[in-house]
């Protein structure tokens, strides 16, 4: 199992504006290519222009396959300038993840608990 944690932060004002995008023109193409993320969600501490979600994978292949599937989908390529036009994205930093094997595993649509 490969979780893709990912972190991104907004110019001060816009996060709504860009999660306002993202629920319009990405998430739904995303989706069809990653499946559904373990979560999405915005901070309620620290810093306030900033949102993450997660993905979960079965492994490094696997996430290879399905990111490069959605690079290829027009749809995702249209949100992505639509995105970059729109300049509210500030930073994004990516974090892959391995669970230690005494942990439990992510309770997932394809991993139920």
């Amino acid at each position: 199992m490969l979780i893709d944690h990912r972190t991104y932060v907004c110019r001060p004002g816009t996060i709504k504006l860009h999660l306002a995008l993202y629920e319009k023109t990405g998430f739904e193409v995303q989706s069809k290519h990653l499946g559904q993320p373990l979560l999405y969600a915005g901070t309620e501490t620290g810093d306030p222009n900033s949102y993450v979600h997660i993905w979960v994978y079965d492994s490094a292949a696997d996430r290879a396959e399905k990111r490069k599937a959605l690079q290829a989908d027009p749809a995702w390529a249209d949100y992505l300038k639509q995105s970059r036009d729109a300049g509210y994205l500030v930073s994004q930093q990516n974090k892959l993840l391995v669970p230690v094997d005494f942990a439990p595993k992510p309770i997932t649509a394809d991993r139920p608990g």
